[in-house]
């Protein structure tokens, strides 16, 4: 007899299945056109349980203030979590965002900083989407100029990993406030089904400066070119580290020890030799790999259920790690809004479908 939980996994996505297609899927094909902000629902107003620790009462959009100490953006009491916004991504954000709220018992809590690009034609869509659809959400929106990073991107083995966005996290200690001392980043193409308060609790010890899950089954030496391997200087990086690979899309951060560190500079450095000498194939990943790997604080795997995406030539579905799930993260090159659309889903995309905000056609407001 199965598990109960694997059970309550398999009836899940049937009644999700179900949902789907009672939506008619052949009807979800959107428009190729432009988003527009009016185009997603607004979602429900979640609010905190009684236990929650009280925060300041400000308005749900953080401007720019010079008294910083009277914000909510530097409130300690308060769950901080950052992500990068743009056009291309801004479905799964959404998405994101929504699951986020409905499984925390402390929503109002929740501070959300997101980074777009400062070269982006979308930047008032972007706010007036979030703005129209979560109109309670406590959020700022910050600009990341791409000319900091567009120097040092190297072509990678997809294009879309060579967006100058995608390398954000490693100047979120520039960007955010000083006052914001630890932050949870998330890519865009996740869905939590657990409270963030938890992932956000993570002990760092007395000197870690990240937490992520690690994956230390994983063939590390794939991550970086012969080239690297058979230099001595450079696969010496390694020596006395109990390297693993770990996944950049769900990390808790201690700017603070960031800053103290520089290690924005540690990272640039690792980007200036690729530049030179091609050590690894990937984006953003594999110099935070250089600069982290085998010294961050451990995350229960449940924290990154990674890879839903599929495989990342062909987008061939995959399944659930074995093992409770808490974050699901749809890494890789297949999208679980892209497949719906296209009328041709992978089963774990009927998880995602619930949680999207976007109106399907013919939607008339109650």
């Amino acid at each position: 007899m199965k598990p109960t939980h694997e059970l309550l996994y398999h009836f899940l996505i049937s009644v999700n299945i179900i949902f789907i297609h009672f939506n008619d899927t052949s009807a979800r094909k959107y428009p190729s056109s432009p988003l527009l902000p009016g185009q997603f629902r607004e979602a429900p107003k979640f609010y905190n349980s009684p236990k929650c620790p009280p925060i300041l009462n400000l308005s749900n959009k953080l401007d720019n203030q010079d008294d910083t100490n009277n914000n909510l953006e530097c409130s300690d009491e308060a769950v901080h979590v950052v992500m990068t916004l743009d056009a291309a991504y801004i479905r799964g954000s959404m998405a994101a965002i929504l699951s986020v709220l409905q499984h925390s018992s402390c929503p109002q809590n929740i501070i959300f900083h997101f980074v777009e690009s400062a070269s982006s034609a979308s930047a008032s869509f972007l706010r007036a989407t979030i703005s129209h659809s979560f109109p309670y959400l406590n959020f700022q929106i910050y600009q990341f100029d791409d000319s900091t990073i567009a120097g040092l991107i190297s072509t990678s083995i997809r294009s879309a990993l060579d967006c100058p966005l995608n390398y954000a996290r490693s100047y979120l200690a520039n960007i955010l406030p000083p006052c914001v001392k630890r932050v949870i980043y998330l890519d865009s193409d996740v869905i939590l089904v657990d409270e963030i308060a938890k992932l956000a609790h993570t002990p760092l010890g007395e000197d870690h400066v990240l937490a992520a899950p690690e994956y230390c089954n994983a063939n590390f030496t794939t991550y970086f070119t012969p080239t690297f391997w058979s230099n001595p200087s450079l696969s010496l990086t390694f020596v006395d580290r109990k390297a693993c690979y770990f996944n950049t899309g769900v990390m808790v951060i201690d700017l603070e020890r960031w800053r103290r560190g520089d290690y924005t500079t540690k990272i640039e450095e690792w980007m200036e030799l690729q530049k030179r000498m091609r050590i690894y194939e990937l984006g953003s990943l594999p110099p935070f790999l250089l600069v982290f790997a085998g010294k961050i604080a451990p995350v229960d795997l449940r924290w990154n259920q990674h890879g839903l995406g599929g495989d990342n030539f062909r987008g061939l579905c995959r399944e659930l790690h074995a093992g409770p799930v808490s974050l699901l993260h749809w890494s890789g090159k297949g999208k679980p809004w892209v497949r719906l659309d296209a009328n041709r889903p992978c089963p774990l995309d009927a998880l995602w479908a619930p949680y999207d905000l976007l109106k399907p056609p013919f939607f008339i407001d109650s």
